[in-house]
């Protein structure tokens, strides 16, 4: 009797765990799934406003006074800038903010992109443009699959990738200066391996930020700076791919 009684409290305690990775693993499909559904929305936004802004400051090729302010004022430097200042305040604020401000600012942080990013139609032809967003958004699926199945531990990457990623900002400032083409290619190929690796480490620590015991409200803002972080790891693969393979118009 006793045999059959440890018999079955070992059958129902496996069950009961399998139903229980079971639910887990539901849980962790269900957020990833919501982290790159914020991530294309966000992507989206930007493409449309990028788009319109750009069908709006210029007209038959030449710009018009909207055109003028967005790329020749001193403007420009504020529509540089301001998607910059909104990943700051976003990151910094989002323990303080409810789940549905943070998904707020994430869209208008979205939006302001759009409008910086319009500029590359006035540098690159349109059919170059969207080869190389399919490019990167390959790239990128892959990358991402890479990071949320590999069983290997990629935590060792952050330092190396943070290091590489603080030297391109430092260069891409000092490049601002010297408009040297040899250095733009360097950053551009430093870059695109800095942000293929961000992809797949970002992805895995997204992945590790997942809790079965999250309410809805600490899982929505986790969501969102997943998709933040993914968002920033695509959007910069993009500008660097850009620059190597973009047709110049």
């Amino acid at each position: 009797m006793s045999t059959f009684d440890r018999n079955n409290t070992q059958r129902y305690g496996m069950a009961g765990a399998r139903a229980d990775a079971g639910a887990y693993d539901a849980g962790l499909r269900a957020y990833m799934l919501r982290v790159y559904n914020y991530m294309a929305l966000g992507l989206g936004i930007t493409g449309v406003l990028a788009i319109a802004t750009f069908n709006l400051a210029v007209t038959n090729g030449q710009l018009t006074e909207l055109g003028v302010a967005l790329y020749t004022s001193p403007l420009r430097w504020v529509v540089m800038l301001a998607p910059l200042a909104m990943v700051f305040f976003l990151s910094a604020r989002i323990h303080k903010m409810s789940a549905s401000s943070a998904q707020t600012t994430f869209w208008v942080y979205a939006a302001l992109m759009g409008v910086s990013l319009s500029s590359i139609f006035m540098v690159y032809t349109g059919n170059s443009i969207a080869r190389v967003f399919f490019i990167t958004a390959a790239s990128f699926g892959g990358l991402s699959l890479f990071g949320y199945t590999t069983k290997k531990n990629l935590s060792a990457w952050g330092s190396f990738l943070f290091m590489g990623l603080i030297g391109i900002v430092i260069a891409m400032l000092v490049n601002i200066f010297l408009q040297s083409s040899a250095l733009q290619f360097a950053i551009s190929t430093i870059g695109v391996l800095v942000f293929a690796g961000l992809t797949a480490y970002d992805t895995q620590q997204i992945k590790e930020m997942y809790s079965y015991s999250d309410d809805g409200e600490v899982a929505g803002k986790k969501a969102i700076m997943g998709a933040l972080r993914l968002y920033l790891d695509f959007i910069n693969l993009f500008i660097m791919l850009l620059s190597l393979f973009g047709s110049r118009d």
